[in-house]
């Protein structure tokens, strides 16, 4: 039985493809290790492309239009750059245009550290919340993958997955905390999702308390009216993310929160305006537990 994010993932790819209802299409799936262990080991159902960064989208958006449910796996977001165009120009648009849909499963996997350097480290997904037509979602435990595949075959959309390689090995579901004396309401995104208990334990231990909730469907944002009375408390809120703070999913969101809770003010924390590099003091990513909280401690002043 499935456990981990991992296995859950491996669980339901293997039984889309033993059911002859999809394949797995990717550049180099067994060279990594099955990509972290999320593909099921086996020949059947499985395309292996050659070592090509920009060809794999096409051939995933026409099996879509084939009555075929391709998982196509990008190892690193920023792949999805150089297959923007067969996602967001075809598969995005396909029921809109031409009333038939492009179900492409779009596993596009972020990343982060010394080993990743300035073109891998990163979560691309804010870019293309932007194109109509996309749901994007970012699953981080089992039961929430199990939910977005779930929402996935009952339509025939595309969907954009944004994984993040330290949920692979996550067994544990989050639960939204709300506590009555709580002076900020915290919006966790990503793998920023990682470090809300110890944000509590160490702002607890100051004696501050936040309400903090975890959001997984990015487009559309689903608004909760758990949202509404935190921010009604608190008025003051903050949405953290692992991409680019600027221009992204986290400030649409702090808008869209903002606005709809009159005298709130909301803002939004993620990667620095700037590229990452390989050194330690050149790395850029998902704001640790310690950022988070400086910048919490500044709002609530």
């Amino acid at each position: 039985m499935e456990k981990t994010v991992a296995e859950t993932i491996r669980y339901l790819s293997k039984k889309l493809l033993d059911n002859d209802k999809g394949i797995i299409i990717g550049q180099c799936l067994s060279a990594v290790g099955w990509v972290q262990n999320t593909v099921p080991a086996q020949k059947k159902g499985i395309i292996e492309l050659p070592m090509t960064d920009v060809a794999g989208a096409g051939f995933a958006v026409g099996a879509s239009l084939a009555n075929i449910r391709p998982i196509f796996i990008l190892r690193f977001q920023s792949f999805l750059w150089l297959n923007a165009s067969p996602l967001i120009n075809h598969a995005a648009k396909s029921k809109e245009m031409f009333g038939y849909g492009a179900p492409v499963f779009i596993r596009a996997i972020a990343s982060e550290g010394p080993s990743s350097g300035p073109i891998h480290t990163n979560c691309y997904h804010s870019p293309f919340a932007h194109m109509p037509g996309l749901p994007i979602c970012a699953p981080m435990t089992p039961g929430e993958y199990k939910e977005i595949w779930k929402n996935y075959l009952k339509k025939d959309l595309p969907m954009l997955v944004s994984e993040h390689r330290r949920s692979y090995k996550e067994k544990l579901e989050f639960q939204d905390k709300i506590f009555p004396k709580a002076k900020l309401s915290l919006f966790l995104i990503s793998a920023s999702r990682f470090e809300g208990d110890k944000i509590l334990k160490l702002l607890r231990s100051n004696g501050i308390y936040v309400d903090v909730f975890h959001i997984l469907w990015l487009k559309p944002f689903k608004f909760k009216k758990s949202y509404m009375k935190s921010l009604l408390k608190t008025k003051i809120g903050l949405v953290v993310d692992s991409t680019y703070e600027i221009c992204g999913v986290s400030e649409h969101i702090a808008f869209k929160l903002m606005h709809s809770v009159k005298g709130s003010k909301v803002y939004n924390l993620g990667m620095k305006d700037k590229s990452p590099g390989c050194s330690p003091n050149l790395l850029n990513g998902t704001p640790d537990a310690f950022e988070i909280i400086k910048k919490i401690k500044t709002l609530i002043k």
